[in-house]
């Protein structure tokens, strides 16, 4: 049976995608989420915001979604890093999140975290 080659999403924090940071490669498989702030027909790029941060993304791969400006989304797909060291995710899912709790998704993301690293520590020892 053949590997997988699609790696699943890492839920990241916009502002964890800066240069140093271990999310901040190339062809990093990531899901991000925030508020759309603008949305280009014409190139297919939406930027999104959390916080102060904002972040471009591809959207030129997704069919069936609707971008309504002021709206939350949440996309999954690769991360593409230029020389300049700016960066673009090439997203090959997306969905409307309006309905989710901000706040609480960062909290169980906190703990999601937390959890793996107790878990691996536990393996280690």
């Amino acid at each position: 049976m053949a590997a997988c080659s699609i790696k699943p999403g890492i839920p990241v924090i916009l502002k964890e995608l800066e240069q140093g940071s271990h999310f901040f490669h190339q062809g990093a498989s990531l899901r991000v989420t925030g508020k759309l702030q603008e949305y280009s027909v014409d190139t297919a790029i939406a930027v999104i915001t959390e916080a102060d941060v904002s972040f471009k993304i591809d959207t030129q791969h997704l069919r069936d979604l609707t971008f309504r400006i002021g709206s939350y989304y949440q996309f999954i797909g690769e991360l593409l890093v230029f020389p300049e060291d700016s960066a673009i995710l090439q997203a090959r899912v997306g969905r409307n999140v309006d309905g989710l709790d901000i706040n609480l998704y960062h909290r169980s993301l906190q703990l999601r975290r937390q959890f793996e690293v107790e878990l691996m520590n536990s393996r280690v020892t």
